[in-house]
């Protein structure tokens, strides 16, 4: 009977109907979609035969794969900020650990100054950022170039290693580490044995958030850069005459790499439920 009522309902009806109950499936799509487009037209373009200029397609080739460095200057840009989002990953994330830590764990003057003090370059838009910075190393006569990027990047990496060590931190149970101690643990063999375990997991995300903030920032670098050359700011430059099919090779691969890393440690997480 309900079945032949549901036959029965007008159009407007089932399609009201259908459309609440995969309004959701729907908008993800679209939203997957939306996502993945600029991905997919970087990749078809990467195999474009193209000459001085990569704007219109011209014919398939695997030429640009097989010479990713074809392009002047696009491979010494990649190594620039892989250099670069290394220096920065490194420091950022030791610096930022050590200031969650102080905010976590201990009582202190100033502590809420500066826990403000550290969403500020969260908050503040990178052109007022990356400006303020320039006038910074303009007035005390800082030559710019790697070393006033390697500066700028650090201090907003900082927020947001200091951010997710923090949240790492505050779901810890201190009770863990309480009965380390209570085993006859000292304060460096609990750290390195409880605590350091448990927030490494932490540790690690931020320290792939400072790296690839670092890797795409273009605008403060812009700013900062001078004369050194990123892989954005190479983009960027190269956008007027068409990004080379090169520069497209390298930036597909990357996404590649990052999807397989993920796919990897999603499939360990799995079997570690499992098991």
């Amino acid at each position: 009977m309900s079945t032949a009522v549901a036959q029965k309902a007008p159009f407007s009806v089932r399609l009201r109907n259908w459309v609440s109950n995969n309004v959701l499936k729907v908008y993800a799509f679209i939203a997957f979609l939306y996502l993945l487009l600029p991905v997919a037209y970087t990749f078809v373009f990467s195999f474009n035969d193209a000459g001085r200029t990569n704007i219109v397609w011209q014919g398939f080739t695997l030429d640009n794969w097989k010479n990713p460095c074809g392009a002047p200057q696009v491979c010494e840009s990649v190594v620039n900020s892989i250099v670069l989002a290394l220096g920065v990953t490194i420091a950022s994330t030791i610096l930022g650990t050590m200031i969650a830590f102080a905010l976590v764990r201990y009582q202190f003057r100033g502590r809420g100054t500066t826990n403000l003090t550290i969403f500020l370059p969260m908050a503040t838009p990178e052109v007022v950022l990356g400006s303020s910075l320039l006038a910074l190393f303009l007035n005390i006569f800082v030559p710019l170039g790697f070393w006033t990027v390697f500066i700028a990047h650090v201090m907003f990496c900082i927020s947001f290693v200091v951010v997710t060590v923090k949240a790492r931190l505050a779901s810890l149970d201190p009770r863990l580490e309480q009965a380390a101690m209570d085993l006859y643990a000292n304060e460096r063999e609990t750290f390195r044995k409880i605590t350091l375990p448990l927030v490494a997991p932490g540790i690690a995300a931020a320290a792939l958030l400072a790296f690839s903030l670092s890797f795409d920032d273009f605008i403060i670098t812009n700013f900062n850069s001078g004369q050194f050359t990123t892989f954005p700011k190479f983009v960027y430059v190269s956008a007027t005459r068409g990004i080379p099919a090169q520069a497209n090779v390298i930036a597909s691969a990357m996404f590649f790499i990052a999807l397989a890393i993920v796919l990897v440690a999603q499939i360990r997480n799995i079997r570690r439920k499992e098991a």
